[in-house]
């Protein structure tokens, strides 16, 4: 039996949620939690990668501090992101021993998960070649930067739903200059609902991860 434990906190502050990662991945290495996805909401922050270049933060310290805009250093691969209300993160801590080590075909399916969930909106979502991330014409929607630790996944991606669009004007997202940022939002002209999008991402997560039990839980930690 595949279990998936899912977990639906809403908003939770990035340094909470980065602790309570890296409490997961000690515990899956351990075998003593299955498979897990956190979906989330974080306030105003912007996290670098391993890949991370300093000249991709555009916004100067003051903007920064105006706009209670935090910043992380992290372990993930990537470059530089931005998170905030109304965009839905979501970490997988995953045993990818169980799965053949193979970090090309977990992005890939993290990649399709997020593909058929656009998909569902009548959005023309696809890959691009080159990069990681999904995209429709011309803009992208989605941002994946994972890490492993003995074998366990955590970080993982962040899906564009009705956050404010402008705050990736701070940086230069995912160091790319010549490609704009888009949310399912912007792309249908209606506001979506986050609880709507959730689910979409549980269905299609244990229909490509190919699970056959998922719990879903409102809280982490008591």
């Amino acid at each position: 039996m595949k279990r998936l434990d899912v977990f639906t906190p809403g908003i939770v502050d990035y340094e909470e949620a980065l602790d309570i990662q890296h409490e997961l991945v000690e515990k899956r290495i351990s075998g003593e939690i299955a498979d897990t996805l956190i979906l989330l909401e974080h306030n105003p922050v912007i996290t670098f990668g391993r890949g991370g270049k300093e000249d991709n933060l555009i916004a100067a310290a003051d903007t920064l501090k105006e706009k209670n805009v935090e910043i992380y250093k992290i372990e993930r691969g990537g470059d530089v992101t931005f998170h905030g209300p109304g965009q839905l993160v979501g970490y997988p801590i995953i045993d990818l021993d169980n799965r053949g080590r193979d970090m090309h075909k977990f992005l890939r399916e993290l990649e399709e998960v997020l593909i058929n969930v656009i998909k569902s909106f009548d959005l023309d979502a696809r890959r691009s070649e080159g990069y990681t991330g999904v995209w429709v014409d011309e803009s992208k929607l989605a941002a994946i930067g994972v890490a492993v630790r003995r074998w366990v996944s955590f970080h993982g991606f962040a899906l564009n739903i009705h956050n404010e669009l402008s705050c990736f004007n701070l940086i230069n997202p995912c160091g790319i200059t010549d490609k704009a940022v888009g949310s399912i939002s912007s792309m249908t002209k209606r506001l979506i609902d986050m609880g709507n999008v959730i689910d979409k991402v549980v269905v299609e997560f244990k229909n490509v991860f190919g699970y056959n039990e998922v719990n879903v839980f409102n809280n982490i930690r008591g």
